[in-house]
Formats: C-alpha cells, sequence, structure tokens
C-alpha cells in the first residue's frame, strides 16, 4: 500500500516507459470502451449486452496487467514508491494525494485531530471567515441534487451519475473546509509553518522574516514574488522576508517568494506571537549582565 506521504513525495517520472506496447494499447482501449458506454448510457443510446459485457471484462485484465508491471518493478528492487511513480504520471500522483488529504480531512475533521500540531509552540486557526461561504456553496448543492433527483426521475442511469457527481461535490467543499480548520498555522522550533486547505504548505523560518505587520487587504495584484493566501477573499498579515522561499505551485513547479500574504482568525496572535520569537534570545543562549 502507497501512503499519502509517498504520494506528495513523488520523484520526477523517469523518461523511460514502464510499460509495453501490449499494456499501453489495453489501457487506451480500455479507457475509450468506458468513455463511449458512459457516453451512450447519459444519451440515452441503447448499448449492446455484449459491448458491456467485453468492456467489464476488460477492466480485471487492464489491473491485472498494471498488477504484474507492479510485481516485475518490486523484483527489480525498486522501492514502493519508485515503483508507483514509475506507474502513475506524476501529476496524477499529486492530484491522487491531495483527494486524500482533503478526504482524511474529514476524518480529522470528525475526531478532531489537527495535523502537524504535536509540539507546537502556538497555533493559529485561519478557518472561520471561510465557514459562511463553504456552507451556502455546499446548501446550493444539495439544492441542485434535489432538483435533478427530480428532473431525472425517469432517466435512471443519467440520475445515479448526476447523483454520485453531486454527492462527492459535497463532500469535496466540507473536505476542502475541513482541511483547513485541522491544517492551522503553526509556530514551533524557530519555523513558521503557513498553510492553506491541502494545498499549501510553507515553512518559513524566523530568521527570513524581515518584516510582519498587520494589514488587511480585499484586493490582491498577481505579482512576481509574491504569494496571497486568501481566506473569504482577505489577508491580514504580511510577511516580508530576507531571502526567498521556495511555495511550490499545485503540480510541484518551484515558487520563489519574498512576500506572503495570510490571514488567522485572530491576527493580533498570530503577529505577536511571530515577533516575541523573533525577538526571544537564541536557547541555551547564556544572559547577558
Amino acid at each position: 500500500m502507497v501512503t499519502t506521504s509517498e504520494i506528495r513525495a513523488l520523484p520526477p517520472e523517469p523518461a523511460a516507459p514502464a510499460r509495453g506496447r501490449v499494456p499501453r494499447t489495453l489501457r487506451a482501449i480500455v479507457l475509450s470502451a468506458q468513455l463511449g458506454s458512459l457516453a451512450c448510457l447519459l444519451g440515452g443510446v441503447p448499448v449492446p449486452g455484449a459491448a458491456l459485457l467485453g468492456g467489464g471484462l476488460l477492466l480485471p485484465v487492464l489491473l491485472g496487467s498494471e498488477a504484474l508491471v507492479w510485481l516485475r518493478l518490486r523484483r527489480r528492487g525498486l522501492s514502493r514508491r519508485e515503483a508507483f511513480a514509475r506507474l502513475v504520471p506524476e501529476r496524477t500522483a499529486r492530484c491522487m494525494a491531495h483527494e486524500a488529504r482533503i478526504m482524511a480531512s474529514l476524518l480529522r475533521w470528525a475526531v478532531r485531530r489537527p495535523h502537524g500540531v504535536d509540539r507546537a509552540d502556538a497555533v493559529f486557526p485561519h478557518a472561520r471567515d471561510q465557514a459562511a461561504l463553504i456552507f451556502g456553496l455546499a446548501f446550493a448543492c444539495v439544492i441542485e441534487t434535489l432538483a435533478m433527483s427530480y428532473l431525472l426521475a425517469d432517466r435512471p442511469v443519467v440520475h445515479t451519475v448526476f447523483l454520485v457527481v453531486d454527492i462527492y461535490t459535497v463532500l469535496f467543499l466540507f473536505g476542502l473546509h475541513a482541511a483547513a480548520v485541522t491544517r492551522p498555522h503553526v509556530l514551533a522550533d524557530g519555523v513558521l509553518r503557513v498553510r492553506q486547505a491541502a494545498h499549501v504548505d510553507i515553512r518559513v523560518p524566523l530568521d527570513r522574516i524581515a518584516s510582519i505587520r498587520r494589514e488587511t487587504r480585499f484586493t490582491h495584484d498577481r505579482e512576481d514574488g509574491e504569494l496571497n493566501l486568501t481566506v473569504g477573499a482577505q489577508t491580514s498579515l504580511t510577511l516580508d522576508l530576507t531571502e526567498p522561499v521556495d511555495a511550490p505551485r499545485f503540480f510541484g513547479a518551484p515558487r520563489l517568494v519574498r512576500v506572503i500574504r495570510l490571514h488567522a482568525d485572530d491576527p493580533k496572535a498570530l503577529y505577536d506571537a511571530v515577533t516575541r520569537a523573533r525577538t526571544a534570545p537564541a536557547r541555551g543562549a547564556p544572559a547577558s549582565g
């Protein structure tokens, strides 16, 4: 089993493909067949039973071939992470890791277990001001689900497809909020860990913070070297750095930033904590006088 942390740390996809020509062709056929069947079902076009049976049989054959490739890579001495990277494109793996973090956040939210707060000097929630928007969108999705159920009552296949999509959309919205709730900003061991939902996690050493100031902004222009982590369309704190830190984009591309704007439910508490930590004497340093 490949863990979420292993998926997140996948190395770049190698140039040499792990599959031979037959598995790649089989994958293309299965994908085309599944998409074609779905399009026919949604359009009300009858699909021959033999075609459905053939598509259903091709899927386990494809999964079996992928398992054989996995075993072959493992026998060559590759780790689980390396074998997974050979089988799954890097962007696909990153999307899978993000979805896994979103769904795991729902469980953390339910049991009230925040992520990454062990041995923290201070924790700063930042999800409060987006709650109304998230819950409003979720309510609209529920109303849309009920309306589509009524309109598609006489088309059970299409109704089922839309029902699954709508339910997943609601779960995803709650997962986004849960990720923000369970992944607060954290100050620990001379590092400010700045986060947003399940896709931004930046560690800023305190000695790289040139200044921190409280300023509420509702408009943010995209500028090179700046990162705006808005919550409810606003930021309340600005960090100016002495040297850039890497804030990778969603698909892993590096992005160096020297200015970070973020939000916290209590910006004064975050400002005071960072100011005290920056000006406090180093641990173990001899006292003057």
